[in-house]
């Protein structure tokens, strides 16, 4: 089953494109402009286990908030896309991953209804350039074009960069064991997600 997506978004702020292959073993390739965003889109991939080429060319001359929103647009959209109508999908999963002091606690649903509860305030605004603000923003943009739920949560953590990379991380691998094929039906009652 080829569970792949191509999309491109070019808008007068962003020319972003994402290849997406959920069959894939995490090979990554990564371009925004903003290092450690790049950084933790790579962990995406990797942890998750999809094949994942993202490039994105944003106004990062007013600032990275276009680049991060419009990715995670497009990345929805091609998650949105690979699943089709997530035949054989697992549909929830869930990770609870450490990274030193910092530990987070994400839940996914592919139920069709887009939903995030963001709870993983980090106590330093910038890692790099990035405003670790962002994050957030970012994940609302893939719950809303992917219409999952999200579910993220720090449980301990003082260190931004391993609140963050955690965050990444434990959402990598509930999206992994969501989208594991295990049946052969689209799995829900209603017969539709």
């Amino acid at each position: 089953m080829t569970r792949t997506a191509s999309i491109h978004r070019k808008t007068g702020e962003t020319d972003v494109t994402v290849v997406l292959d959920l069959n894939g073993t995490g090979a990554t390739h990564i371009r925004t402009g903003v290092p450690f965003f790049d950084h933790m889109l790579g962990q995406l991939g990797r942890h998750g286990r999809f094949d994942l080429r993202v490039e994105t060319d944003g106004d990062l001359e007013v600032d990275a908030h276009h680049t991060v929103e419009d990715t995670g647009i497009a990345l929805g959209a091609a998650f949105a896309d690979a699943l089709g109508d997530k035949t054989g999908a697992e549909r929830f999963g869930d990770a609870t991953v450490p990274i030193d002091e910092a530990l987070v606690r994400v839940a996914v649903d592919l139920s069709g209804r887009p939903y995030l509860v963001y709870a993983a305030d980090t106590p330093v605004e910038l890692i790099g350039t990035y405003e670790s603000s962002l994050t957030r923003h970012f994940f609302e943009a893939v719950v809303a074009n992917a219409r999952i739920t999200l579910h993220v949560q720090k449980l301990a953590g003082d260190n931004s960069h391993h609140i963050q990379e955690a965050v990444f991380k434990a959402v990598a691998v509930a999206l992994r064991r969501a989208v594991a094929v295990t049946g052969v039906d689209v799995p829900s009652t209603k017969g539709v997600l």
